[in-house]
């Protein structure tokens, strides 16, 4: 495994790679999966791995390790789709009585839905089965995120619903001796079972189900792969996927300031004229906030004060763009009055780091007690392109049914390209929240940046910012030497102006 990766586990975190059933991989980062037009381009590619229990687990191990520095890849285990069992069910599984290697004893269903969604770039909530237990947990583990899933399993095969999503069928063919020495190594080792017990389901459900339902799914295999040295198999699934995943690529960041730059509807609709593109009035005081927060010579305390302010001001203004419903109160004096109060179910704040973490504390100000997420969104040092490195949304927002429901704050210092907020507004809209629940909460737009590109895209998310800087020029960066980049060669940036430099880094440097 590539010491680049960063694990983001579905299990526990002490448990190890070896024993891991589902688990998320981040190299590089996720790059966009989407056109300027707010569209997907792209599903997640798929790779089914089925045959015997520890032979498939074994593999998917192997093509992830041969895939190296692919960006996100996903581990998805068919053991977590283990139906919830009665108690009468529970019983036999402790006497090892229960015939698990069923197509009957996984939820197919659920499996496919998980993974459908997974595919089509959406959220998800993993069940989570327990072997010790032999139960089905209430809590769920949340994935997002993954350009490439391996989904794993005996009968990954078995359910046509399950192979309309993959995109590369795979199937493990073993000697059952070696199958069987694999399961007692792994039962006894990660479940905590006994050989006798191991022995007995092996010969009463294990094989009999291998032989009747898992070999005969071999027929819609893309290609069969043997169970040990298999090397050469391996490799040409990793080149394929590779193959597969560069010609999905496409070159986001460019298009959104070439489009906006020469854009028809930027010279016949001027930004101020947007409903949905709100600029706090030009007075003296914001100004005069300005004048401090734009000039090289603040001191870092003084920047750290007004650019609290400014954001206590946006967030303020902000706060008209929510719903209100008519209150009646009652007055000290006994008098009764008519108001109006806060008429939403949910509400939450994500920043986009780091920048947007510069807008919290203004907003906390503002709106006491909400739960804040954060979403790491880089630039790749080779070309540019936004990278999605790290998504910890609210819970609010990491379930369907509540998401649908709820107001988010989305903060940034700055709309430049508007590459970052392209990628955040889309990231929520894949988890279920409405276009029009989401406020926008920046300090400057470009006028001739990415920000005609977004409204076109995503014409009802309203956006709250301090003023707009009318040019944005080209420059060229230093890139990071790293793979693919050894020589440190420069990277073209797109720079505001006047602008206010480095935000993130002012504030927290």
């Amino acid at each position: 495994m590539s010491q680049s990766f960063l694990q983001q586990e579905l299990q526990p975190a002490s448990v190890s790679l070896k024993s891991q059933k589902n688990t998320l991989l981040i190299s590089h980062g996720r790059p966009p999966w989407y056109g300027p037009d707010g569209q997907r381009t792209s599903d997640a590619f798929v790779i089914g791995v089925a045959g015997a229990s520890t032979d498939v687990t074994h593999v998917a191990r192997q093509i992830v390790k041969a895939l190296g520095s692919i960006p996100t890849v996903l581990i998805l285990s068919q053991d977590s789709f283990y139906k919830h069992h009665s108690p009468e069910e529970i019983k036999l599984a402790f006497e090892s009585k229960f015939d698990f290697d069923s197509p009957h004893a996984i939820d197919m269903k659920l499996f496919a839905s998980c993974l459908a969604d997974l595919k089509a770039c959406r959220q998800s909530n993993i069940p989570v089965y327990s072997f010790e237990e032999h139960q089905r947990l209430e809590e769920t583990k949340y994935a997002y995120g993954a350009t490439v899933i391996i989904a794993e399993g005996i009968m990954a095969l078995q359910d046509p619903a399950l192979r309309n999503l993959y995109d590369l069928k795979v199937y493990v063919q073993c000697d059952s001796d070696l199958m069987l020495a694999r399961r007692i190594a792994r039962d006894t080792k990660e479940r905590g079972r006994s050989v006798d017990g191991i022995l007995e389901q092996y010969l009463r459900y294990v094989k009999p189900s291998y032989d009747n339902f898992v070999r005969p799914t071999s027929a819609f295999a893309d290609i069969i792969v043997p169970g040990q040295n298999n090397e050469v198999a391996i490799e040409l699934i990793s080149t394929h996927t590779r193959r597969q995943l560069q010609e999905r690529s496409n070159s986001f960041r460019p298009k959104m300031v070439t489009s906006s730059s020469y854009s028809p509807d930027l010279i016949n609709k001027p930004l101020e004229n947007d409903p949905n593109l709100m600029i706090l009035p030009s007075t003296s005081q914001l100004k005069g906030i300005f004048t401090i927060l734009r000039s090289k010579d603040t001191s870092r305390q003084d920047f750290i004060f007004f650019t609290d302010r400014l954001s206590t001001i946006l967030v303020e203004h902000a706060l008209q763009l929510l719903p209100y419903s008519p209150h009646l109160v009652t007055t000290p004096l006994d008098v009764p009055s008519y108001g109006k109060k806060l008429d939403t179910k949910h509400l939450c704040g994500v920043s986009i780091q780091r920048s947007g973490s510069a807008l919290e504390r203004g907003f906390l100000r503002v709106i006491n007690d909400v739960p804040i997420g954060t979403l790491l969104i880089q630039s790749n040092s080779q070309d540019g392109e936004p990278l999605l490195l790290d998504v910890k949304l609210p819970l609010l927002v990491r379930h369907r049914s509540s998401a649908q429901d709820t107001w988010v704050f989305l903060l940034d210092a700055q709309i430049g390209t508007g590459a970052a907020a392209f990628m955040s507004i889309r990231i929520l809209l894949d988890h279920g929240v409405q276009q029009d629940h989401i406020i926008f909460v920046t300090f400057l737009v470009a006028r001739t940046g990415g920000i005609t590109t977004l409204r076109r895209a995503f014409p009802h998310v309203r956006i709250v910012s301090g003023t707009i800087d009318n040019d944005m020029r080209e420059g060229w960066l230093e890139g990071d030497r790293g793979e693919g980049n050894e020589e440190g060669r420069k990277i073209k940036i797109w720079v505001m102006n006047p602008g206010m430099g480095q935000i993130g880094d002012r504030y927290y440097l």
